[in-house]
């Protein structure tokens, strides 16, 4: 017998497993997922606990996804889109991907906290594509938009676009889980920092003419 639908559904265009996907997305979104539960699940979904398993391999799978459609979702709403090669100037886009960087960071690695603990989730989640860049992830993604510069010569040759996308992700990482760990430092990382990042990723720490 079909599983009966979720009342929520009656009359709508999304399918029971979409939904639970969203029901599930939603309660990351709050919680993050250490703790949930099949119960909580489905109380959110308003389904039955059995109806989970009629379209995933177990709890760890639905998690997945709903962590998936959830870093898609806040990079959806993250407003403008990633600077483009040859456009504006170096400066200003590396100071933009580092901006959205740290506010894709802030928003969904809370509920990212815990997976460590969750090696069957942590599995489950590497077998679907990154959620953000693109399909790509963000380090790959800026990565790219550093050799492309450096291919048209606005870039030092001797520049390693792994190199600036790894300090970039990395001070993402820094400064949001230094947060979350310490929630009464700052809010946010200041506009000076911003300035004093961006500047150190172009100039660099030697002093002119050192070799």
């Amino acid at each position: 017998m079909a599983p009966r639908r979720a009342a929520a559904l009656r009359g709508g265009e999304q399918s029971l497993r979409e939904h639970l996907i969203a029901a599930a997305g939603r309660l990351v979104a709050r919680r993050g997922t250490a703790g949930l539960t099949v119960r909580d699940i489905a109380r959110e979904a308003k389904v039955a606990d059995g109806v989970l398993y009629n379209h995933f391999v177990d709890k760890e799978e639905l998690l997945a996804y709903a962590l998936h459609a959830h870093a898609r979702a806040v990079e959806a709403e993250q407003e403008g889109t990633p600077p483009r090669p040859g456009e504006g100037t170096v400066e200003a886009n590396l100071r933009a991907y580092l901006r959205r960087a740290l506010a894709l960071h802030a928003a969904i690695l809370p509920a990212f906290a815990g997976l460590t603990t969750q090696p069957k989730l942590l599995a489950r989640l590497g077998e679907l594509p990154a959620p953000l860049g693109g399909g790509h992830d963000l380090r790959t993604e800026l990565a790219g938009y550093v050799r492309e510069e450096r291919r048209l010569g606005r870039v030092a040759a001797s520049a390693s676009p792994e190199a600036v996308a790894t300090l970039v992700v990395g001070v993402c990482h820094d400064l949001v889980l230094g947060r979350l760990i310490d929630p009464s430092g700052p809010p946010e990382p200041s506009p000076e920092l911003v300035e004093a990042l961006v500047a150190t990723l172009l100039h660099g720490v030697a002093e002119p003419g050192d070799g």
